[in-house]
């Protein structure tokens, strides 16, 4: 029997209040560590104190507010107008860290300058490259996502071991040791819990970390006490965004990165929850993410891409509707307006994130390996595509020094492993999945694996 054509799609449909922000606040649950991690990571890289960081983290979570209601309520031709949640992309963090390492303000003012403009350039970009879905498979998605989660381990495993490499402490049995044990935590929270609780593992892993870390001495209650109880992420705080051409060309490959994970999840939130995501819904989805980007730096935010995650929770839980997930992003921007809760998740010792984010970090690899079951790798030459790409990803991570003799402006790349990684896949997928290729060929799956519907949501389960 066919439904009433005036039904609302479950996409468009309201709750009522109280399960709106329960849903909403679940969502956040989902993504708050990994929103808060990057500046993180950032801002102690560029040498910012752990107040000025805090205020990232705060400036992090209202952006990415910002970005998510772009993206589910929408406007004109932007949006995407499904549940889906936008925040700070991890595939940023390495090359923000080449790009303002010990750089202080000038160093996030060249950050944000580089954001402003690949944010634009991805705007403009959009309704071409919401065409170019073929050219991007599970090989080539399912390779840059492993090489975010591998680049990114090493930071895990600095944490663990405090974080300042000149510190009498670093390394030392107790850091290492608290490391160790809220990662078991964390497993042990996953592995007992379920529904709702199971999805926060990781910050009910931080919380139990940090109270444990009390005792123990290490929890640092100086940003704190600083913090003001209510704020606003006063627009261009570290200083007039300045630009550099090499940092320019560096984020524009994360925001080709940024723009390829977003059409892959678009295509698989498309297919769960109902309504396909077109040509038209892709290219929505894209301006907003670029637009959101863009405004990002104007509030000292990063650059904002979809959090597959969240597009598990929206296939585990049933709950279709966009306006949840809105509910979630007006959440977040509160939470950007309060300076102290984000000087709550500055209490947690860099030992204990560094345990969590074995886990935070392991599980983005994880995801991409997932994607890359499903990228046929016996077929054609797709087996070589991802050991050249991952390969040369992983040049920065075990030879740190091995681009030493290149001029200092390329190295804001070539130390990227993401950046370059993604560049040889996608140029050795057109080499030998694209060109010469028989026209009969083109038909049926796409080159390079499986159906990426099917693939990109395995990735999101």
């Amino acid at each position: 029997m066919t439904a009433p054509s005036d039904r609302k799609h479950p996409v468009d449909e309201t709750l009522p209040p109280l399960r709106m922000f329960t849903s909403g606040l679940q969502h956040v649950a989902a993504m708050y560590a990994g929103v808060v991690a990057p500046p993180m990571i950032v801002g102690p890289a560029v040498g910012l104190t752990p107040k000025e960081t805090a205020f990232l983290m705060g400036a992090s979570l209202f952006t990415a507010g910002i970005a998510t209601l772009l993206q589910t309520l929408g406007f004109w031709r932007i949006g995407a107008r499904l549940p889906f949640v936008n925040g700070v992309s991890f595939a940023g963090v390495t090359p923000m860290v080449a790009i303002g390492k010990d750089r202080g303000h000038d160093g996030i003012a060249v950050i944000f300058g580089a954001i402003i403009v690949a944010s634009l350039l991805g705007f403009v970009l959009a309704p071409y490259f919401c065409k170019l879905v073929r050219f991007f498979p599970p090989v080539v998605t399912g390779t840059v996502i492993t090489l975010i989660g591998v680049s990114l381990l090493p930071v895990a495993f600095n944490w663990s071991q405090g974080g300042n490499a000149t510190a009498h402490d670093y390394g030392s049995t107790t850091n290492i040791t608290m490391a160790a044990v809220t990662l078991v935590i964390v497993l042990a929270l996953r592995k007992l819990l379920r529904g709702f609780l199971q999805q926060i593992a990781i910050l009910l892993g931080l919380v139990a970390g940090t109270l444990i870390a009390i005792p123990v001495g290490i929890t640092d209650f100086g940003a704190l006490k600083e913090a003001d109880a209510l704020g606003f992420p006063t627009p261009f705080h570290f200083g007039a965004p300045q630009f550099e051409i090499a940092a320019i060309v560096s984020m524009s490959i994360v925001m080709l990165v940024c723009m390829t994970e977003s059409t892959a999840d678009m295509l698989a939130l498309g297919k769960i929850v109902g309504r396909p995501a077109d040509e038209r819904t892709i290219e929505g989805g894209l301006r907003a993410d670029t637009l959101g980007s863009a405004v990002s730096p104007l509030f000292n935010g990063f650059m904002c891409s979809a959090f597959a995650q969240n597009i598990g929770l929206v296939a585990m839980t049933k709950v279709r509707s966009r306006f949840v997930v809105a509910a979630g992003g007006a959440i977040l921007i509160l939470l950007g307006l309060v300076p102290v809760a984000a000087s709550v998740i500055a209490l947690v010792p860099l030992p204990v994130l560094g345990g969590a984010g074995v886990v935070l970090f392991g599980s983005v690899a994880a995801s991409g390996i997932q994607t890359l079951a499903g990228a046929a790798l016996e077929k054609g030459e797709n087996a070589l595509i991802v050991a050249a790409a991952v390969g040369v990803g992983l040049i920065p991570i075990a030879a740190p020094d091995f681009y030493h003799a290149f001029p200092k402006d390329l190295l804001v790349v070539l130390d990227s492993g993401i950046s370059t990684g993604c560049v040889v896949a996608i140029v050795l997928n057109l080499a030998f999945n694209h060109l010469g290729r028989k026209p009969e060929a083109e038909a049926g799956t796409a080159p390079g694996g499986h159906d990426p519907v099917k693939a990109v949501e395995v990735a999101a389960h």
